[in-house]
């Protein structure tokens, strides 16, 4: 009933599909779209969650070469359709009440027992530029759901860098290198590591890292989507 009157009082049309938003929660997306948003259960590298050609690729070229800092990736779905457009709402358009539903998605995914959960930080300058940090605002939901500890201050970005979207797949890792650091007890701890959408990896490679080597013991990586992998890459 309080959904009918909002939506009756501020009616917003679905970015996806150009219908009428019918519930709160998830306005500016209708229900039939929101609904539309599939967990990806295709072939993956067992490791990174990389989608794979074949089922029977168990791993990806790279994690059989050298071993992530990362336990395992997991994520919900591809980074497209109602998805996509729900993270962009919320992280561009700061359409904040979706974070609650997105965090919920998470909470779907078959995440081991953890210590923590860790969302990945953004630097200072975009932090306040945007207002608010949608990893963190998406973490606190599943941080409520699986009743964990919310760590915001273990891993701080210390370095300003150029968006990860505005250097190709190579320099990411190099972009990204050596920015993060870490605070308070990590030695020993099983932690959950959360982003929003991984393309390459690169970003959640050093998080990991950089948390493996202050004493974690293991992280785990969860994100609400992924990118599909270029043809011929």
């Amino acid at each position: 009933m309080l959904s009918s009157i909002l939506n009756f009082l501020f009616p917003s049309r679905c970015p996806v599909c150009g219908g009428h938003s019918d519930y709160q929660l998830y306005n500016p997306l209708c229900t039939s779209c929101w609904r539309s948003i599939e967990r990806y259960t295709g072939p993956a590298c067992g490791i990174c969650g990389i989608p794979t050609v074949s089922p029977a690729a168990t791993l990806c070229e790279r994690c059989m070469c050298k071993k992530p800092p990362f336990t395992r990736i997991l994520y919900y779905g591809i980074y497209a359709g109602a998805l996509k457009e729900a993270i962009h709402l919320l992280k561009f358009g700061k359409v904040k009440r979706l974070s609650k539903p997105l965090g919920l998605l998470l909470y779907e995914l078959p995440l081991p027992v953890v210590d923590g959960i860790v969302p990945v930080p953004i630097q200072k300058r975009r932090l306040r530029e945007r207002g608010f940090n949608q990893t963190a605002n998406i973490s606190r939901w599943l941080s409520k759901a699986l009743h964990v500890p919310l760590l915001l201050d273990m891993l701080k970005k210390h370095r300003e860098t150029p968006p990860q979207t505005e250097v190709t797949g190579k320099e990411r890792l190099k972009n990204i290198r050596n920015a993060f650091s870490t605070c308070g007890k990590v030695t020993g701890q099983d932690l959950l590591l959360v982003d929003d959408v991984i393309t390459t990896g690169a970003t959640v490679r050093e998080c990991a890292k950089t948390l493996r080597d202050a004493g974690a013991r293991s992280v785990t990586v969860v994100a609400l989507a992924r990118s599909m992998p270029k043809q011929n890459t």
